[in-house]
């Protein structure tokens, strides 16, 4: 069994507006030395050990898990990992 950790963060130049969201309310709060927010999504699989897991991985990414034109994603899997 492999751990497979996904980040998935908006491309460049995508308005993100949950982001701004968490900005708006930081700065409230006092924090006002926070700039942009960038607000993404982590995902965390396990997935059966095989030849292919990293083929595997960027499909599930491109066809489901991330949408390829607005964002990025990157991926990294963890041997041996048990649930």
């Amino acid at each position: 069994m492999k751990k497979v950790k996904i980040h998935i963060t908006l491309k460049e130049g995508v308005l993100d507006p949950q982001g701004k969201a968490v900005q708006n309310s930081l700065n409230t709060l006092g924090y006002d030395g926070v700039g942009e927010v960038r607000v993404g999504k982590y995902m965390e699989l396990f997935i059966e050990d095989s030849a292919d897991i990293e083929k595997q991985v960027e499909e599930m990414c491109r066809k489901l898990l991330a949408n390829p034109v607005i964002e990025n994603y990157d991926y990294t899997i963890e041997e041996g990992v048990t649930q």
